[in-house]
Parts: structure tokens; sequence; C-alpha cells
């Protein structure tokens, strides 16, 4: 996923008050001024669609970050997340794998055996998609359990059957709330998720409260180099962030975690160049 959408999100149901009408020609607008350049008006026009729909189903916060317009937002809205991946969900393995040769699960896995290979009696696979996470790591976990914010990602990812149970929830929500329902954890994975999350303490801080002592967690980013008092995440101009590796250890360390592993690795591509960034392994001291 390239962590937008390039048409306007469905009808949004009646009840939410919004004109579709016009706030798919609101999007459409800001739409082509960003693709052709225009700044200014691009900035005007995503202000409009945010004043339209405030729970921002198409992204215009994430937008206006991108454009430098406003500061970023600490994560990704919610309705835009799920909207981005519900629309996506049918094609959404021919797209990460085929179209963006995106191999992160199977890094993923490749790292668990160098560096902490388990076994684990049960797993937590956080923004689980369709399952290719899952399917990468079952050779490692007992009992796996997955969430995402898209019911139709869920459904694909049922369809897969890797899972011993699954969720429809965003991940700090779960880790928070729901996820009281489930014992703790001894593995918690996130891949390409943090490209939806900037800020992520509150994240690392729900991994700690699920983790049992000893538990490793696992997860990418993409990555940059903060400059002097620059913040530790940034919103690229894909619409998605990246994070510098220095600030993701000090938040990991700061919730009693400790880096076992951090290697190099291309996430993805984008329009035929690669996405650089990290994986991280860590484990609760």
């Amino acid at each position: 996923m390239t962590g937008e959408a390039n048409s306007a999100p469905d009808d949004i149901e009646a009840g939410e008050a919004i004109d579709n009408e016009a706030l798919a020609e609101a999007y459409e607008l800001a739409l082509s001024l960003e693709k052709t350049g225009e700044r200014a008006g691009a900035i005007e026009a995503w202000r409009a669609v945010l004043a339209l729909d405030p729970a921002d189903h198409g992204g215009a916060a994430i937008r206006l970050a991108a454009l430098g317009a406003e500061a970023p937002p600490r994560r990704m809205p919610d309705a835009y997340v799920e909207t981005l991946f519900d629309q996506h969900a049918s094609a959404f393995d021919d797209i990460l794998v085929e179209q963006l040769g995106y191999t992160v699960p199977v890094l993923l896995a490749e790292a668990l055996r160098k560096a902490a290979p388990g076994p684990y009696e049960r797993g937590l696979d956080l923004g689980c998609g369709t399952g290719l996470t899952g399917g990468a790591l079952s050779e490692f976990v007992t009992t796996f359990i997955g969430l995402d914010i898209s019911e139709a990602m869920v459904a694909e990812a049922d369809d897969r059957d890797v899972y011993d149970g699954l969720y429809v929830a965003e991940a700090e929500d779960f880790l928070e709330n729901i996820g009281d329902a489930e014992d703790d954890f001894d593995l918690i994975v996130a891949t390409d998720v943090l490209p939806y999350i900037g800020d992520p303490t509150r994240l690392f801080a729900g991994m700690a409260r699920k983790a049992r002592p000893s538990a490793v967690v696992g997860f990418s980013t993409e990555s940059f180099e903060a400059g002097d008092g620059e913040a530790g995440y940034r919103v690229l101009p894909t619409h998605r962030y990246a994070h510098d590796p220095v600030y993701i250890a000090e938040e990991l360390e700061k919730v009693g975690f400790e880096l076992l592993y951090n290697p190099v690795i291309t996430v993805r591509m984008e329009q035929g160049n690669p996405a650089p960034g990290y994986l991280f392994l860590a484990r609760k001291n």
C-alpha cells in the first residue's frame, strides 16, 4: 500500500451527516491540485475536505502534513486507515507483494531465526492485514492472534486460516482495552504498522503492558535521520510516516525493552526506488 487513495472515499454512512457529493467533489479537486504541483491551492482544498469531513476518511490531515502546511498528527485518522484498507483488501496481496515488492514478513522471520528463534507460546500480530505475517511466522508460534482496523482485511486473514483468533480493532486501543480478554503474549509483531503511526509512545507502552516477562517484540519502520530539534517522525511525500531509528530505540528503552537486533532493510519499492527502513527486535526486561 502506498498510504494513499487515488479517488474519493466510498459513500460514508448517512448517519455521519456528511454531504458525500460535496466531499467527493472537494476531494477530487484537492487531489488534482496536489498532483499538478499547485501547493497553495492544494492546501486550501485539503482544508476544505477536512472541514466537510472532520473524521477525515480521505486522509486530508496527512496530506497537509506532507505538504508542510500542518504539524503531523500523532497517528493517521482511524477513519482514513480503515477506509483505505477496506477499499484495497481484495487486491492487497497483489498490490503489496507483486507490485511493491514487499517482503517484510519474510525478513522478520529471518531476523527471528537469527536473534530470537523462540519458540513462542502466544503471539500477537498487530495490523495483521490479510495474514502475510501470520503465514511467515507460523513456525515460531503455537497460538497466534491477529487484529486489524479493517474488517475487510480481517475477513481476508480469516480465509487464509493462519490465526487462532482474530479481532477488528485499532492496535493501540486493543492493547489498552480489548486485549484484557486475552492472556499476555511472549511475541508481539507489527509489520508495516509504524508507517501509519507517527508517535509510537502509546503503541510501545501498550506492547509492554501485554508482553510477558522476556517477551520479544518485532516491527518494521521506514527511516530518516532527524536533524537537531526535529521530531523523531515525519510524514513522507508518500503520505506515510518515517522514523529516526535512534528515536525508536530510545522510546523502546523508556518502556522497558532492550534492543536485540536492528538491521537495515528495504521496506518496499516506491516508484521503482527502494524505500529504506529498519527491522527492530527487542526483548522486555
